[in-house]
């Protein structure tokens, strides 16, 4: 998400960090420039003029102007400006009412809802150790209701029975009923779409509202959808009133402006997004955090944060101690590549890291994706254990057996021994420090028992 726009905003505030001075004309052009982009990446006019008309109040005054670094001091303003536009800080879904709370969940057709509510329970369940209860309202949709059923049944977390003929509103007050007799504490109503906003799919939606008096509700949009998001909300928040957003597929390649534009238009909070396929890909929304992507600041905090979950610390702590004293094997190199899968792959790490934007293109040029970390995983594996624990024994002739098992080639199969050996020597230069890790430039990452194989990067690429 915002890759298009985080480039075409770093190439202007590269020009602008390239001058020595800046006059009050240089920072009109660059924010010409801003504008265009912010249009370009689907943010709705009335925000646009907005935000540019906020930081050029705050980047032509002299304090920047005549500052030692004016470049810098203007991305600053930027950075700030994107902040107070997506919401300024995180907010968490309200629980903060008598149980059984309920949470009504609306949005398009084919926005991701069913799916959503079933990510919102799991994360209520086992972050907040709720006692959560999903209800399908979706009467029309062939099989939406089936849908959630088996999602709860994934998650561990019961849904309402189905009864055929009931309707939304009769569901709701059903859902209310029994969460209130068998002692839940969050009740999740999964209503149901359409392809497009009509007067029927709203007044449903009022009449589940009125019966049901949710303490929340939030809409689901799909970021993909750019300026028809926007539109979606907005109509949703005057007919039913949202307490908050929730954006799916934030992982994707769009432009990203229905981010920008929500919180903005309808004065409700982002307050969750969608991060990929799986149950667990739920994350809270942090503005200071997204605008630092946009930016290319990197957002550290949530890597850090999404290795912690995923990774076992009895296992991080174990691979480092023996990589302290130099034991190092492709086992370890294989756990490694599978902890980097889980933390959403090579793109999904590499999107969190601080200026990283240009690296991206010469990642690209090098085949550097997770395609490779497959194939390298189906090296390893195509080893023997004894190979494995002491890659000194891949010959010649062996090579071309692994290379026939694993689908790859002799080429790559040296190029992860080579990777290999450089971790080696990183372990040695290590050992001699007395333990300590080198910087990141070394192959360093955060969370994962000391780092990401140095070769993966080619020369020159490592800060």
């Amino acid at each position: 998400m915002f890759e298009t726009l985080s480039e075409r905003l770093g190439d202007v505030f590269d020009r602008l960090k390239r001058r020595g001075s800046l006059s009050e004309e240089d920072v009109a052009a660059a924010l010409r420039e801003v504008r265009v982009a912010l249009l370009e990446a689907d943010v709705a006019l009335p925000v646009v003029r907005d935000f540019v008309a906020s930081v050029q109040e705050k980047a032509v005054g002299q304090e920047v102007v005549r500052s030692v670094t004016p470049g810098q001091m203007v991305v600053k303003i930027v950075h700030d400006a994107l902040v107070e536009m997506l919401g300024e800080t995180a907010v968490e879904i309200d629980l903060n009412a008598p149980a059984p709370v309920a949470i009504m969940v609306v949005g398009l057709q084919g926005s991701g809802k069913t799916t959503s509510t079933a990510k919102i329970a799991h994360h209520l369940a086992d972050k907040q150790k709720k006692r959560v209860l999903m209800a399908s309202l979706d009467v029309r949709r062939p099989a939406a209701q089936e849908q959630l059923r088996v999602l709860g049944d994934q998650i561990l977390v019961p849904t309402l029975d189905i009864r055929t003929g009931e309707m939304p509103v009769m569901i709701a007050r059903r859902a209310m009923d029994q969460a209130r007799r068998e002692g839940y504490d969050v009740v999740l109503l999964d209503t149901a779409g359409r392809l497009a906003i009509d007067d029927a799919l709203m007044v449903e939606a009022t009449a589940i509202r009125d019966a049901a008096k949710p303490h929340e509700t939030l809409l689901v949009a799909d970021a993909m959808t750019g300026q028809d998001a926007v539109n979606t909300a907005q109509a949703f928040h005057d007919r039913v009133g949202i307490t908050g957003i929730v954006l799916t597929r934030m992982d994707g390649d769009a432009r990203g402006g229905a981010a920008l534009s929500m919180r903005a238009v309808t004065g409700q909070p982002i307050k969750l997004i969608g991060v990929g396929e799986k149950m667990d890909e739920l994350e809270p929304f942090h503005p200071d955090r997204v605008a630092g992507r946009i930016l290319d600041m990197g957002d550290v905090v949530s890597l850090v944060e999404r290795a912690s979950d995923l990774v076992e610390e009895e296992e991080a702590e174990k691979l480092a101690r023996r990589m302290a004293k130099g034991e190092f094997d492709l086992n370890d190199l294989l756990d490694q590549l599978r902890q980097l899968k889980k933390m959403g792959g090579l793109g999904g790490v590499m999107s969190m890291l601080p200026g990283i934007g240009k690296v991206k293109k010469q990642m690209a040029e090098h085949n550097i994706d997770d395609g490779m970390i497959r194939r390298q995983e189906a090296i390893i594996l195509s080893m023997t254990p004894a190979e494995r624990a002491k890659p000194a024994l891949v010959k010649a002739s062996r090579k071309k057996r692994i290379a026939a098992g694993s689908g790859t080639t002799v080429q790559e199969i040296n190029k992860l021994l080579k990777q290999y050996q450089q971790m080696q020597s990183m372990m040695k230069k290590m050992k001699k420090m007395g333990g300590k890790m080198p910087p990141m430039g070394g192959g360093g990452m955060p969370g994962m028992g000391g780092g990401m194989p140095p070769g993966m990067l080619p020369p020159g690429m490592g800060r």
